[in-house]
């Protein structure tokens, strides 16, 4: 059971600890949320989270009036997700993706996308994708490939896209293009859907157990209905949305590390050598109270940025990657110290903290490099003093 204290802290109100306590009976109750089954592809796993995450949970992915009765809240995001990151990658994954892949209809669809896709997407009756990185554009998303034209009442596409979540499991994919007519700096957001003529689907795999692949856009042709946004305002589109699930990134990296150092607690107090428990040893102690330390801090920022977002309306760029970075580089460490304390166990295949150094490494890859986030913080610091 991971520790709960957090939720007394000033950044919540009482609707966000009732939601952690509907996610936790969720999960205590569902046992497909907390154990893998034997033989299930990740496609098959993701669609079962999907349908068993219920209502209390899926609504969360989606704003009002077509999921929860608010605008996206991120802190609701953010404790979803490192509860579901608790018991299960895959789990945390399914709803991420159900958020971000959706996010761009939410913050900038037209009422007609929003009508025809959210309510779907809040009842698990579609899957999302986001897709915006390429071969050669993925920290650098201005230096992407891909393009869309205007073809009278259609856009048309070209180019591909790579390290897509959700490649070939997804419903629809929100696409990010260069826009040429629009000028050099011309970009465009399009819906496409997933059987379109023109886009083929390649699956490849991961170190963590999870539906990643390519797409191959050929004069893949879209309504001109599905654009997102304004023409020329697709990179807008995209950085608003990773700004707002920054963050929540982050809050799925505190769901490892909790697991990781409730493991390593477990494991220590009950392996002996030399005559006593590892726990009773000061240099286990040590670990733990750096583990115990880097969870609170990570957990503090993680918090910070979504209760800015949601409380002060604010934008959050430089507090986002503050939390994405720390939240994410440090439960890389914790799950490492994990691993070492449970020594040979910590290595068997299949075991907690070896699944958990596999979900983990890609957190500080996916949503911006570890290096992006670095000079993200800096820019904001340069203009803030600039801006006296």
């Amino acid at each position: 059971m991971p520790d709960r204290t957090f939720l007394t802290w000033p950044f919540f109100d009482e609707k966000h600890r009732k939601l952690a306590r509907e996610v936790q009976t969720l999960i205590q109750s569902n046992v497909d949320l907390s154990e893998d089954r034997a033989g299930e592809s990740p496609d098959e796993r993701c669609r079962m989270f999907v349908r068993a995450f219920g209502d209390s949970v899926r609504k969360h992915a989606v704003p009002a009036p077509f999921g929860h009765e608010e605008p996206l809240d991120v802190r609701s995001i953010c404790l979803i997700r490192e509860s579901l990151a608790y018991p299960s990658g895959l789990a945390d994954f399914a709803f991420a993706m159900q958020g971000l892949g959706s996010g761009p209809i939410s913050l900038f669809g037209s009422d007609a996308l929003k009508k025809k896709y959210l309510p779907k997407v809040a009842a698990g009756e579609m899957i999302a994708a986001f897709a915006i990185s390429e071969p050669d554009a993925g920290s650098d998303v201005r230096s992407m490939q891909t393009t869309a034209r205007r073809d009278d009442d259609h856009f048309v596409i070209n180019g591909t896209k790579t390290w897509i979540s959700n490649a070939g499991l997804a419903d629809f994919y929100v696409v990010f293009c260069r826009y040429p007519e629009g000028g050099e700096k011309s970009y465009i957001a399009l819906l496409v859907q997933d059987k379109t003529p023109g886009l083929a689907i390649h699956r490849f795999d991961v170190i963590a157990p999870h539906p990643i692949g390519t797409l191959e856009f050929k004069d893949c042709r879209v309504p001109a209905s599905g654009i997102i946004g304004k023409e020329g305002e697709g990179l807008k589109v995209a950085l608003a949305t990773l700004d707002v699930f920054r963050p929540t990134v982050g809050a799925a990296a505190l769901g490892f590390a909790r697991r990781a150092l409730d493991e390593a607690v477990s494991w220590a107090k009950k392996r002996r050598a030399f005559g006593k428990t590892l726990s009773e040893f000061q240099i286990t102690q040590a670990k733990l109270a750096d583990m115990a330390l880097a969870i609170d801090t990570s957990a503090l920022l993680v918090y910070r940025a979504a209760w800015t977002h949601d409380v002060l309306k604010q934008p959050v760029t430089r507090e986002a990657a503050m939390a994405k970075l720390h939240a994410t580089e440090s439960a890389q460490h914790v799950i490492d110290e994990a691993v070492q304390i449970l020594g040979g166990q910590g290595v068997l295949a299949g075991s907690v903290t070896e699944q958990l150094y596999r979900e983990i490494r890609a957190l500080r890859i996916y949503e911006g490099t570890s290096e992006i986030q670095k000079l993200i913080i800096a820019s904001q610091v340069l203009k803030a003093a600039t801006d006296g």
